[in-house]
């Protein structure tokens, strides 16, 4: 009964472990089973990537003039069926030079998928970027980060890669002062950051994409594409 006990005893943390072993590698923002993953790049130079979640949305029409502002290029990582619903904003994007990435098609998480659904949620979606206009390579990133085995296993069958970050302001703080000031004092070159204007309706995300552009480049910071990036 009681090497019974033990076995029993042994097989309930065997599964713990595997359960607790899938659950950080689905949300682990700087590795994964197959192919390349980039969070940020190693670089002595004072660049940095700002990108952006879901969408288009109308606040495209406010992000966009923005950016124009401080001259700079950002990385929009769009969602399919979304683009269906804006594609006037998702061309506005492509044209005023800013890299267009792949957040798939319904935003669903990417975990437990078949083959086929992943490839359908990835190549219909690049579809709806072409046909925005936007012409150059489609980066990647999967909803809300997480991914496990068939989403890097068809990334990396396709030498695609997937793309996450390392500074997610949005996660921690909800002021735009706040935002600005954990942006400030965690920043480093080849930083991948983070950011979700698209549905804010209160002007609080785009005061804080301000005070981070307005401080990242008073610091000699220059922002740059994620493709950009990883050329460096």
């Amino acid at each position: 009964m009681k090497k019974k006990l033990i076995f029993i005893g042994l097989g309930i943390l065997v599964v713990f472990l595997l359960m607790l072993g899938t659950y950080k590698l689905m949300n682990s923002r700087t590795y994964q089973v197959f192919g390349g993953l980039t969070d940020n790049v190693e670089t002595n130079e004072k660049v940095v990537a700002l990108t952006f979640d879901d969408g288009p949305s109308k606040n495209v029409n406010e992000i966009l003039p923005l950016l124009d502002k401080y001259d700079v290029k950002a990385t929009f990582f769009l969602i399919g069926n979304e683009i269906e619903k804006y594609p006037e904003e998702a061309g506005k994007i492509a044209e005023a030079g800013h890299q267009i990435g792949n957040h798939t098609y319904s935003h669903r998480r990417m975990v437990f998928k078949s083959p086929s659904y992943i490839k359908a949620e990835i190549e219909k979606t690049d579809k709806l970027i072409q046909n925005a206009g936007y012409k150059g390579e489609i980066d990647v990133r999967p909803p809300n980060g997480k991914k496990i085995i068939g989403l890097p296993y068809y990334l990396n069958k396709n030498d695609r890669e997937t793309i996450t970050w390392d500074l997610e302001p949005d996660s921690y703080y909800t002021t735009a002062s706040d935002k600005v000031k954990y942006v400030k004092e965690n920043i480093k070159p080849g930083s991948i950051i983070l950011m979700h204007p698209m549905y804010d309706d209160t002007g609080k995300e785009l005061q804080a994409i301000e005070g981070i552009l307005r401080e990242l480049t008073n610091e000699g910071y220059t922002f740059v594409t994620v493709n950009e990036l990883q050329e460096m």
